[in-house]
């Protein structure tokens, strides 16, 4: 059968026309076809690693492939942000994203790397709340009370934590905010922070509800106040900080990233798929024992959010002109 030459390539050009559709829908329907890693910028053993665990575990299970968790701890988790960064835009290298990027962003002025650009949100995961804390022999019981108290006692009252991280922004914010001069004691070991808060040398604590429930359950602290902007579910007696100095929020809160030009099909199956962990009754409570909430959001939500965040951090390090150290 002879086709006319017109028609020939009319004909070609519509299928031309129809092969980023079929391109597309053909990467959607096989991705993955290989393991996947899960590039996490700490340790193991935190919450980070634990929830990373959490969620490589469910994708590993409804992506049928391997979803290996990397630890890449260093410079505050520069080093596994960049690894990510540096790695090819092909859905199979994800990066665990943290509070730490939105701060790192301003904090450190010689990254290799843009972590707005050069990353692309793909989903909300959980939002952590910090513990304002103190030990025994602060009298004060309540938020005001202890604003009260501070105001009293100006430069006398301290906090203790790692430069630069959640903890630090956590007490600069309230000081900020609440009209207090709390001090802080810079430690490299957060361990030895919460011994010397134990013991009485430290005052009060900004550092995650993980950290801290346990202490605070069995009485050996108090609890004021927990830094999200709502009353924690797991510890629901003790009242958000935002009740009494409003608008105040510092929280902890983790999702996860792929680099910057990651084909948009691969995104929203990866986006699908953290979304229903998310609404997963086992791992929700698997959450909350640390404190944890879901934050389900899409793509463009945890693009936007992380952007406020980072223009909050960034203009509180400016304020206080804090470091690294």
């Amino acid at each position: 059968m002879k086709v006319p030459r017109r028609r020939f390539l009319h004909l070609l050009a519509v299928g031309a026309a129809a092969l980023p559709t079929v391109s597309r829908v053909a990467t959607a329907q096989t991705y993955p076809t290989r393991p996947v890693r899960l590039v996490l910028g700490y340790a193991p053993g935190g919450s980070p690693d634990i929830v990373a665990r959490l969620i490589g575990q469910w994708l590993s299970e409804h992506l049928g492939q391997a979803v290996i968790i990397e630890n890449r701890p260093g410079a505050a988790s520069n080093i596994g942000t960049e690894a990510v960064v540096r790695a090819a835009p092909d859905g199979y290298t994800l990066l665990y994203v943290t509070t730490a990027n939105a701060i790192n962003a301003t904090l450190y002025e010689k990254l290799n790397f843009n972590f707005i650009r050069d990353i692309a949100p793909v989903a909300g995961v959980i939002r952590v709340p910090n513990l304002v804390s103190t030990n025994l022999s602060i009298s004060a019981k309540t938020i005001p009370e202890f604003i009260a108290y501070a105001k009293a006692n100006p430069e006398k009252l301290n906090f203790g934590g790692p430069p630069g991280g959640t903890v630090l922004l956590s007490g600069v914010l309230f000081n900020i905010m609440a009209g207090v001069k709390l001090v802080h004691v810079p430690y490299t070991n957060q361990v030895q922070a919460i011994s010397d808060l134990l013991s009485g040398q430290m005052h009060v604590s900004f550092d995650p509800m993980p950290v801290m429930m346990q202490y605070v359950t069995t009485g050996k602290l108090q609890a004021l106040g927990v830094t999200t902007a709502m009353r924690s579910p797991t510890l629901p007696e003790v009242p958000a900080v935002s009740e009494f100095v409003p608008d105040y929020e510092a929280s902890s809160w983790h999702g996860l990233g792929v680099p910057r030009n990651t084909p948009a099909e691969i995104v929203e199956t990866l986006n699908k798929e953290v979304g229903s962990a998310l609404g997963d009754p086992a791992l929700k409570a698997r959450f909350a024992q640390f404190g944890g909430v879901p934050m389900p959001m899409s793509p463009a939500e945890f693009q936007k959010f992380i952007a406020h965040e980072t223009e909050k951090w960034r203009k509180v390090i400016r304020v206080a002109n804090i470091k690294p150290e």
